[in-house]
């Protein structure tokens, strides 16, 4: 019989030590270590090597000019949005992490999307959380024809995978990665041993077969997900559901993705029905109103390939504390002290004194330095109390000097603001097209103290 020993993992990189320190020696995280028991090294060694030998397979050294890129083969998830997150759909045999709050949606997207998928090609879906009874009853509350959708409730890997094995789906979701366990070690489900193993072991079963896997991963308080952070490492793509519980709206960005582009978002609206597709975010956040306010300005993101108008709002009023609170939701925080600071220095805006509140209107968090001269422009409307034109929207980024820098997919930005019908766009002059052939008023922008000469110019 193995010995049983407790042993201190890294929740990080998942180093083992035999005690307990207060920094990890391999990653240099700060209380990361977790108390576990577990089967001695030699024990696991000699385990594990026996379980990987039995998916091992003999691979041959190939050249790459005897490989295609045309060999990456796709399938849809059905929903567009979704594929569009994927870079273009669900890789064969790739390995794709999901993390989110809990009741964000994770769940009732894969089950809509495995729903359609089992209509014309074989789909498991692996639940260690419910009962497949409790799944078919949201099938059912949702409304989807999942009668060909395979079902199965179950914690033990090996297990699973002798299961997938004799089905083989194009397709498996695993909800969720914290709830599985291998009979190799002795920790509880969902420490950072066994999710590191499972893991490692689902990722060689998709190598080897060619089947998808996704992986729902549960996040902690601070929302990352939970778990060795080489669990991030050792998956194809990770994506995030994003989104206020109080909001109807969710958002799915991509963090990685070996087979298409990051930082894509896909937009969803959560309804009695489940998540449906949103077409036009843009139109979403802003909500065109009739008036505007003082402290309202546009700003014309971008999201991966995609561009999106947001609201961005100021509020700047006088603080009744020693020290002004500054309070930004959305963005950076530490980006919006700079562009104070760059607003008092080069364009003379006494705000030092105030409380200044920042907020991106809908739920979105918008991260990119294009929005510097949203923020910027929003503040010193809100602070003179002054108006901006409802058919104005903004981007650019801020120097420390005060120049206004140019910022990247500029012309795909003005087409998304003259798609919406914005007829004046304040640009950096970086950004300027060399023949404006669209009909809207381009006002180009060099430094930071040219924002107020134009103020007054875009009623």
């Amino acid at each position: 019989m193995a010995k049983v020993k407790t042993l201190y993992v890294c929740s990080d990189c998942g180093a083992q030590s035999s005690q307990w320190a207060g920094q990890c020696n391999q990653c240099g995280a700060w209380n990361s270590f977790q108390e576990e028991s577990g089967t001695t090294t030699a024990s696991k060694e000699s385990s594990k090597g026996l379980r990987f030998a039995s998916f091992a397979g003999k691979q041959k050294i190939v050249t790459l000019s005897e490989i295609s890129a045309e060999d990456t083969r796709r399938f849809s998830s059905t929903i567009a949005e979704l594929d569009r997150v994927l870079g273009g759909g669900i890789v064969n045999g790739s390995v794709v992490l999901i993390g989110g709050d809990p009741g964000i949606g994770k769940s009732t997207l894969l089950l809509q999307s495995l729903a359609n998928v089992s209509r014309s090609m074989p789909a498991l879906y692996v639940s260690g959380e419910e009962s497949a009874q409790q799944i078919a009853s949201r099938a059912e509350r949702l409304g989807l024809d999942a009668r060909e959708l395979k079902l199965m409730a179950e914690n033990q890997v090996e297990s699973i995978i002798d299961a997938a094995s004799q089905v083989k789906p194009a397709v498996m979701v695993i909800d969720s990665i914290q709830t599985l366990f291998t009979d190799v070690l002795q920790s509880a489900p969902g420490s950072v041993s066994q999710v590191r193993e499972t893991a490692a072991l689902l990722v060689r079963f998709a190598k080897q077969t060619g089947i998808s896997v996704i992986l729902v991963g549960h996040v902690t308080k601070e929302g990352a997900l939970a778990g060795p952070r080489v669990l991030e490492h050792m998956v194809d793509t990770v994506l995030y559901f994003e989104g206020d519980s109080g909001s109807r709206f969710r958002l799915v960005r991509a963090i990685k993705n070996r087979f298409g582009p990051v930082n894509e978002i896909g937009v969803f609206a959560m309804q009695d029905d489940g998540l449906h597709q949103v077409s036009n975010p843009s139109a979403m956040f802003l909500g065109r109103k009739e008036t505007t306010s003082p402290g309202s300005v546009v700003l014309a993101s971008q999201e991966g390939t995609r561009s999106l108008l947001v609201e961005v709002q100021a509020l700047v009023d006088d603080s009744q504390l020693s020290n002004p609170r500054r309070l930004c939701v959305g963005l950076d925080g530490s980006r919006l002290a700079m562009i104070l600071a760059v607003l008092h220095r080069h364009a003379g805006l006494q705000i030092g004194s105030k409380d200044i509140f920042v907020n991106v209107v809908g739920g979105v968090r918008v991260l990119e330095p294009a929005s510097d001269l949203a923020v910027a422009l929003a503040v010193i409307s809100s602070f003179r109390d002054h108006t901006l034109g409802k058919d104005l929207a903004v981007f650019g980024e801020l120097g420390l000097t005060g120049e206004i820098r140019p910022v990247q997919r500029g012309d795909q930005r003005i087409r998304e603001a003259i798609k919406l019908g914005f007829s004046q766009l304040l640009i950096p002059q970086g950004n300027m097209p060399r023949k404006n052939e669209n009909e809207i008023r381009l006002i180009p922008l060099k430094h930071v103290c040219n924002i107020l000469d134009v103020l007054h110019t875009v009623q």
